[in-house]
């Protein structure tokens, strides 16, 4: 008889993960952690988590809320990628020794200090943002300015382009997860998911524990990914109504196309606002509702996540254990 898997969860935790360079990263409520397996062993990173602010916030408050914690999210996740890839940037060692160059070491002397590093964080993560912009907003628009020439209604020119935005999106993930490298990433991702999905059922973290869970989170990046995808086509649609009569109109493609992007930039907070919330929502319940509204996402989860070997679900369960809240329960979604 095929072992059942165990993915019942006793309670839902706000502690949540993203897969590195042969690492996990877990954000927990007080503190992060960063666990790399190297080749000299494992290192770990434990960083505390300024606690929120007494009294009124814009950082509690619906919808805004969320801005906040996509870009926290982002640069923590950022910094804890380049912590792991440090690891592994001298793995060839069978190549010649080279001299270093005068911009090397200048860069290696300032990277030394956590000022630069910072810097350097903001740098990649402002890169990943206009990637991110530019294959999912500016693409999509140049396609359905183009397409405006022949489809006169912007409700299905927005359509088109939320059809394109996530054709793009399956490629990408579908390309990406056919590399080696990605390959290990999606692994480690897949242990980051069920570690969690373990504790969350309230079992003792170890290897034979996490290893019967399943690889798929609802509150997982890739769903978030999808699900802003989705919630765009919809808010693009009402807003091109809505904002119709003040929207000025060009015969130019290329005029066209920039107040098409203009828009989407303007809404995108919107659009991020409302796909936290969402995924609060489905990431506090469990009911046939909550696991409809998050089947797609979680389907997509099979391309980005693979399943991990014992080493892997080790560094996992490191990461989960350094972060755990010293009051059990604070945790508590």
């Amino acid at each position: 008889m095929a072992k059942k898997k165990c993915c019942d969860e006793k309670f839902k935790t706000m502690i949540g993960g993203q897969a590195l360079i042969e690492g996990i990263m877990m954000l927990g409520p007080e503190k992060s952690a960063t666990v790399v397996r190297a080749k000299d062993g494992i290192h770990t990173k434990v960083e505390d988590r300024k606690p929120p602010k007494k009294g009124f916030s814009l950082k509690k408050i619906p919808l805004v809320r969320g801005v906040f914690n996509f870009c926290t999210s982002m640069k923590v996740g950022i910094k804890a990628m380049m912590y792991s890839a440090n690891f592994f940037m001298d793995d060839d060692d069978d190549q010649p020794a080279q001299k270093q160059s005068k911009f090397d070491a200048w860069l290696e002397r300032k990277l030394e200090s956590e000022k630069a590093q910072s810097v350097l964080v903001t740098i990649a993560l402002v890169l990943g943002m206009l990637m991110s912009v530019g294959l999912f907003i500016v693409l999509p628009s140049i396609i359905g300015s183009v397409l405006g020439n022949w489809v006169h209604n912007e409700v299905v020119l927005y359509l088109v382009e939320g059809v394109v935005r996530i054709f793009i999106l399956l490629a990408y993930m579908y390309l990406i997860s056919k590399m080696n490298d990605m390959k290990r990433v999606f692994a480690y991702h897949g242990a980051e998911h069920k570690t969690i999905r373990c504790y969350e059922a309230k079992l003792p973290l170890t290897v034979e524990n996490v290893r019967r869970q399943t690889r798929l989170h609802p509150r997982c990046g890739t769903s978030f990914l999808f699900v802003v995808l989705f919630i765009s086509i919809l808010v693009f649609s009402v807003a091109s109504i809505l904002l119709k009569p003040i929207t000025p109109d060009f015969d130019s493609a290329i005029l066209d196309a920039l107040v098409r992007i203009g828009l989407k930039l303007l809404l995108l907070p919107i659009v991020v606002g409302i796909a936290y919330e969402f995924n609060r929502l489905v990431g506090r319940y469990d009911n046939w509702l909550t696991r409809a509204l998050s089947a797609p996402g979680m389907w997509l989860q099979y391309i980005t996540t693979n399943e991990p070997d014992d080493e892997m679900i080790e560094v996992g369960i490191e990461a989960l254990s350094l972060v755990l809240p010293e009051q059990e329960g604070t945790d508590q979604w």
